[in-house]
């Protein structure tokens, strides 16, 4: 995977060269990490800002927690250069494709959430262990 992946983006960017040119293939592979740079960025503050929130009000905020990770992959595949990750990162610019990435996760693992709270001299630390549930 390691090796088969450079493979595979220097093929599909030959391939694009002969097709569009070189100095055009380089143009988008720029142009899309500077776009997706920025959508990953508001996308990514907007998920922060509904993650606050939900711990604000005491809820576990495992959808913001998933998107945000999905988001944080999403950007580090659009700045590595080639046509595949960029194309594998805009899938996870997707809210829909997130929605069901969630649900894939969600059915496979378990959410372990830890408390701790602290008034006066006493000190409480909870665990809870809770099944991933999807809000929409």
């Amino acid at each position: 995977m390691i090796i088969g992946v450079p493979i595979a983006e220097l093929y599909v960017f030959v391939q694009m060269s002969h097709a569009i040119g070189f100095f055009e293939s380089l143009l988008i592979l720029a142009a899309i990490s500077i776009a997706g740079g920025w959508i990953v960025k508001r996308q990514g503050l907007r998920v922060w800002r509904r993650f606050q929130s939900q711990v604000r009000q005491g809820e576990v905020p495992t959808r913001e927690i998933a998107d945000g990770v999905s988001l944080l992959i999403a950007g580090a595949l659009l700045l590595t250069p080639g046509f595949i990750t960029d194309a594998i990162g805009i899938l996870l610019l997707l809210p829909p494709v997130r929605m069901v990435l969630r649900r894939f996760i969600g059915r496979r693992g378990r959410t372990t959430v830890i408390t701790a709270t602290h008034s006066g001299p006493t000190r409480h630390v909870g665990i809870i262990d809770t099944k991933s549930e999807e809000r929409d």
